[in-house]
């Protein structure tokens, strides 16, 4: 008697390896927040992965795996700070707004953003021998200020093409709107010097900067 051999049932296609663990945004909101808090009140020398993990309550692995190395860790924390002082949608304003209304707007929301004492810790920190020589003010430039500015000058170039603004050059427009804001106040603060004479409110501040480039860029008549 012939006896059938059957088959073993084939066996399924091994699947391809997934990609790794998805990051905690928890975690990675932690570890920017306790960044933050430890450079200002340290200093970015001064403080390390391990004391960030600790302040984060993960592990140092952890904060390796989000950020990679402390310089990164320090120009994600300034993107953060920048995009929750002025979002992305900060500069999508309805076209019918009027002009002054919506630069007023962005300037207040620059001016309050950079006099914190965060910006102004931070600003310190890129000012310091060791860190000026080293990658991070370019890393700090592109995660802060080129993206405001590259905004706003797209914002700027949009109001042009509705006739509201006569601009040959957006980009410059968009750093010395930003650097008139900026000013003396900021250099001051830098400097931990408190000015005893009278001083305009950040309101005034603000509403002078405003008039002022309005008065070189709208549209004449």
């Amino acid at each position: 008697m012939n006896q059938q051999v059957t088959s073993p049932p084939a066996t399924a296609p091994a699947k391809p390896a997934g990609p790794g663990r998805p990051k905690d945004p928890g975690k990675r909101a932690a570890i920017l927040d306790a960044a933050k808090r430890m450079f200002v009140s340290h200093g970015f020398e001064r403080v390390s992965m391990d004391q960030i993990a600790a302040e984060a309550g993960v592990s140092k692995l952890t904060v390796y795996s989000h950020f990679g190395d402390k310089d990164r860790l320090f120009a994600e924390a300034v993107r953060a700070h920048c995009e929750q002082g002025m979002p992305t949608s900060l500069f999508v304003g309805e076209p019918g707004a009027p002009l002054r209304e919506r630069l007023t707007v962005i300037g207040s929301a620059f001016f309050s953003m950079i006099m914190t004492p965060e910006a102004i810790a931070g600003h310190r920190v890129l000012c310091s021998p060791q860190v000026a020589t080293s990658a991070m003010p370019a890393m700090f430039w592109e995660a802060g200020p080129q993206r405001v500015q590259q905004a706003f000058a797209e914002l700027l170039q949009r109001r042009v093409a509705s006739g509201d603004l006569e601009i040959d050059d957006c980009a410059r427009a968009a750093s010395q709107f930003f650097t008139l804001l900026k000013g003396e106040p900021h250099a001051q603060a830098v400097f931990g010097y408190c000015c005893s004479g009278k001083a305009d409110s950040p309101a005034q501040h603000v509403a002078s900067v405003v008039d002022l480039f309005l008065r070189a860029y709208a549209t004449r008549g």
